[in-house]
């Protein structure tokens, strides 16, 4: 007795998930490849909504209809693992449930990361809500986080059933049968239909395609954000610039450029008076782009950590915990030499662009 259960696209949509799933989890703690953590998760997004159309128009034993999706029937499965009083040709109850639960919070971690992307980010399809939404972000982040550890737990009861299947129930060979297609059963063979190749053949190769052609997933919608050119401010780049880097107001909340700008004379050590006029100029220009009127991701999270206000960007506790993994000897090289050279790492700083895929940092 054999049949064959898994068609070539069912087979093919179970292992490039596996794959996009093992690659999203090794790409969601490096921020450098964020671009490409997102990239990926389009490609798993794609996925899913293939499996649930096919849930829907796809061959037998695919079909959601096919599947034992009936609490009484688990229930009465998982007591009689040893002697099972029913065979499944396809999915046992167990499995029908652990399989529904993986697609659907695959499909809200997937949203949730594009949610997340594009509020946070300003990037990806969904870019242009950052504007409205920005104030937000970790909501959506936490939503994204807490979903994927479940699913980890999916993948695992997932994996521990095809385990106990082996030992259980080793002569069906249902542990194969996504490589094969083919388990040692009593059943009907599965069989694909031309739309159904069609339509396998579509989403497939978009699945496969958007990650390949899209390592940074700013290609496929763009970002909310331009260069914003600080420099462009003739007096903050001709005063502020000759002696450091020009720092991008969104950096430090209002109230901390006050109190530098009404200090210039003694401006970390330095005496840079400015002329009334100059100065006034200045610390609006400041005040109008400083982290409370700034939708970037730093100036959100840089407000909220602080407590009380600091006149130096290294300084506030959020810039302390993102540079905290550096050695000491890091900032004391030749090619940084200070805390304060953002701009060795961070090389359009400048243009108010602090870029996760773009920091460098040179080698002590």
């Amino acid at each position: 007795m054999r049949a064959y259960i898994w068609t070539l696209p069912t087979r093919i949509f179970h292992w490039l998930l596996a794959i996009y799933v093992l690659l999203l989890f090794l790409t969601s703690e490096e921020e450098r490849l964020l671009d490409i953590h997102a990239a990926v998760g389009y490609g798993a997004g794609v996925l899913v909504l293939f499996r649930l159309i096919w849930g829907f128009v796809g061959p037998k034993y695919s079909r959601f209809s096919d599947w034992p999706l009936s609490l009484s029937e688990a229930k009465e499965f998982m007591f009689s693992l040893l002697a099972p009083k029913k065979s499944y040709p396809a999915h046992n109850p167990a499995a029908a449930f652990v399989m529904l639960g993986i697609l659907l919070t695959t499909l809200i971690v997937v949203l949730s990361g594009i949610l997340t992307y594009g509020i946070q980010e300003g990037r990806g399809v969904l870019a242009f809500l950052h504007s409205e939404f920005f104030k937000k972000m970790e909501v959506f982040e936490e939503v994204h986080e807490l979903f994927a550890e479940f699913l980890l737990v999916l993948i695992g009861i997932h994996i521990a059933g095809v385990a106990v299947d082996f030992v259980l129930h080793k002569n069906e060979k249902t542990y194969s049968s996504m490589i094969t297609g083919y388990k040692n059963i009593d059943a009907a063979d599965a069989r694909l239909n031309v739309s159904q190749k069609t339509v396998a053949a579509i989403f497939l190769s978009l699945a496969i395609i958007i990650p390949l052609t899209a390592p940074s997933s700013q290609t496929l919608s763009g970002s909310v954000f331009e260069e914003e050119e600080y420099e462009e401010h003739s007096l903050f780049k001709k005063e502020c610039g000759s002696c450091h880097t020009l720092y991008p107001p969104f950096l430090l909340p209002s109230k901390s450029w006050r109190e530098i700008m009404a200090d210039l004379e003694n401006h970390f050590g330095d005496d840079a008076s400015l002329d009334e006029e100059t100065r006034a100029s200045i610390e609006s220009f400041l005040i109008s782009n400083s982290a409370e009127n700034s939708t970037k991701e730093a100036a959100v999270y840089i407000l909220s950590s602080l407590k009380e206000p600091v006149i130096a960007i290294t300084q506030t506790p959020y810039w302390k915990e993102k540079h905290s993994k550096f050695d000491e000897s890091i900032f004391k090289s030749d090619k940084i030499t200070s805390r304060a050279n953002c701009k060795a790492c961070h090389k359009r700083v400048e243009k108010g662009l602090i870029e996760d895929n773009e920091i460098s940092v040179p080698e002590a």
